[in-house]
């Protein structure tokens, strides 16, 4: 496999639940319409339905070594995506939601090209709030006034797409990583309007499975592990309110997304493992009420050697609803 076309079947795989679900799907902070950076309820809301849809495009990628380099004359390398999420609470301080996109790929690589589309891998999220009120505050009287709302969850990730272990052409059909994956995070978020800012880290280990076809072809059995894999991001943001308390919160964020190398029988698969940085802007409208939050994000992945290894660099344009059920 040309080592190109492994980042692309990579990039197009992770991308679907990274970029899903922390950018397109972002819904509230604990107070509705600030930082928070996954599908998580706002304190005291009943339910969640949220929409979103993104645009990526694929611009060079970063070799083993982090350097940069540019995809072959002619290619574009295309992505898009739509998410169906729904966020309910079963206690007041737990709260579960689930994930599903749905991913068309739209590439042409060098003489290569391909249209595929398909389901992308599922999640599950349950989550704990460690603060009994709402922490968003407008001055600072007391040092309670300073607390952050503390967020830990867990996350299973379900393969429901299309992965190179099913029948499958070649790396442009795929829209899954074909593992079972395990999360564990923590979101920290705290707003003393007009300035927000947070905090998410999230540690995930893959199940190991047995793998006997690899795109479409019966192979001899053995058993393979995905790299453990870390990720965290830090926003700081800025919220304006219209005479009618209408909010308009604008925010910025880097992130860190690293994955250990693979394990194939055992031994480690030098190959495999990435690592990758981004920057990322972010508008979001909120009602009143903020029972509805609107936000536009835009991700970019700077074509510069060091910001990523082994992977694509991307810019993403994403749009997500949601709609907050009292």
């Amino acid at each position: 496999m040309k080592p190109a076309l492994w980042i692309i079947s990579m990039v197009f795989s992770v991308n679907i639940i990274q970029v899903v679900f922390n950018s397109s799907a972002r819904a509230a902070s604990c107070c509705g319409g600030g930082s928070g950076a996954s599908l998580i309820l706002p304190k005291f809301s009943r339910a969640m339905l949220d929409f979103g849809a993104s645009y990526e495009h694929y611009d060079g990628f970063w070799d083993n070594k982090g350097n940069w380099v540019a995809d072959p004359r002619g290619s574009d390398l295309n992505q898009y995506r739509i998410n169906l999420g729904y966020a309910h609470r079963l206690a007041p301080r737990w709260q579960a939601s689930a994930s599903l996109p749905y991913v068309w790929n739209r590439n042409q690589y060098s003489q290569l090209q391909r249209n595929t589309d398909g389901p992308g891998d599922a999640s599950l999220s349950f989550w704990y709030e460690a603060f009994d009120k709402i922490a968003c505050v407008w001055e600072v009287n007391t040092w309670e006034d300073l607390i952050p709302a503390v967020y830990w969850g867990g996350t299973l990730t379900v393969p429901t797409g299309v992965s190179p272990y099913d029948d499958v052409q070649d790396n442009f059909d795929i829209t899954g990583r074909g593992f079972y994956r395990f999360d564990a995070s923590v979101l920290i978020d705290k707003t003393i309007y007009p300035w927000n800012a947070s905090f998410s880290a999230n540690y995930g280990q893959y199940l190991e499975r047995d793998i006997n076809h690899e795109y479409g072809t019966a192979v001899e059995p053995y058993e393979k592990k995905l790299g453990d894999r870390f990720s965290s991001s830090v926003t700081f943001g800025y919220t304006h309110f219209t005479d009618e308390m209408n909010s308009l919160t604008t925010t910025l964020a880097y992130s860190y997304l690293k994955e250990d190398k693979a394990e194939i029988d055992g031994i480690t698969d030098s190959t495999s493992g990435f690592r990758k940085k981004s920057i990322a802007l972010t508008l979001a409208w909120a009602t009143p009420s903020r029972d509805w939050v609107t936000k536009l994000s835009w991700s970019h992945s700077p074509t510069r050697d060091g910001w990523g290894e082994n992977f694509s660099a991307t810019n993403v344009l994403s749009l997500g609803v949601s709609h907050v059920l009292r």
